[in-house]
């Protein structure tokens, strides 16, 4: 099963083109998609989802032409958005048996050992009896994927899920992810670079609404060997440094005597300076290397 999105484009009312000739295949596994806040991650995802039409393109799920026959795609679709209302006053286990009904699982039987199954996968057994609108930001999102997963679908699209998630939460969270991926193709929208790294297979940078780069993680950084060089540089030096080589990240640091420093990336082929080392790649100068093709913008 593949997704293929094929030149998919949307301009809102307003003017902004969310999205400009997406062009993208997604296979079976985690795919993440990377991007900063406005680079039309989440109109993507709905219009995979089928919440909005692009103006142009194509959207295809294996023999579901999406964009023809929404309602076959919704039958297969998971979709937990970055937010997500839920009934408050209601326990987790009365929800998910509320919301099996609403998906067509009508026996009784069926419901229940379904439900069970996912109470367990999403680590919220021992609190079913209590009421969803308690939970913590990732219990809910536990629960999210609960509820998602009732139809057993063949598409999941979760925008992005681990946003304002403790480091705890957000271990749990990307574990239950990980055991539904074998068997289902699952979109993973994020502007966190960890989050890519410690998940997916494949990815995407979006930003501007283009796909500037669509790589497994880790070829993308090893084409990256060879390119990174690092040095601590005095703040009043950044500027220059930044007008005469391809800074991709800098950061500020104490050194040994108290005082702020600012350590800098620069990708290059050759040493930029004397005081330069070279540095290992990450999926982070990836990202940063990415976005300095073109001006960010929306």
């Amino acid at each position: 099963m593949e997704l293929i999105l094929a030149g998919v484009s949307k301009t809102y009312p307003n003017g902004v083109k969310a999205l400009n000739d997406v062009s993208i295949n997604i296979g079976k596994g985690m795919f993440g998609l990377l991007g900063p806040n406005g680079a039309g991650k989440s109109s993507l995802m709905r219009t995979i989802a089928t919440l909005q039409r692009p103006d142009t393109g194509s959207v295809q799920f294996g023999a579901i032409n999406v964009l023809e026959d929404p309602m076959a795609l919704r039958r297969v679709l998971g979709y937990l958005p970055q937010e997500f209302g839920v009934y408050p006053k209601m326990t987790a286990q009365d929800l998910l048996e509320y919301f099996a009904r609403l998906k067509g699982v009508t026996d009784k039987k069926e419901r229940t050992a379904l439900i069970d199954e996912l109470l367990a996968l999403t680590n919220l057994l021992e609190v079913r009896h209590k009421h969803v609108d308690g939970f913590s930001g990732g219990m809910k999102q536990r629960f999210g994927i609960a509820q998602l997963l009732l139809n057993k679908p063949r598409l999941i699209i979760v925008d992005e899920p681990t946003a304002g998630l403790d480091p705890a939460e957000r271990n749990r969270f990307l574990n239950v992810l990980r055991e539904v991926a074998s068997s289902s193709v699952i979109l993973f929208s994020t502007h966190l670079v960890d989050d890519i790294q410690d998940l997916c297979n494949d990815m995407a940078i979006l930003n501007g609404g283009r796909v500037l780069l669509h790589e497994r993680p880790s070829v993308a950084v090893a084409k990256l060997e060879g390119q990174i060089w690092t040095a601590v540089i005095e703040r009043e030096a950044l500027d220059a440094v930044e007008q005469r080589h391809n800074v991709l990240s800098s950061r500020y640091v104490p050194d040994q005597d108290g005082q702020t420093r600012v350590q800098v990336r620069v990708q290059g082929f050759t040493c930029p300076a004397e005081h330069f080392e070279h540095a290992a790649p990450s999926l982070e100068d990836v990202y940063f290397a990415a976005l300095h093709q073109e001006p960010i913008s929306t």
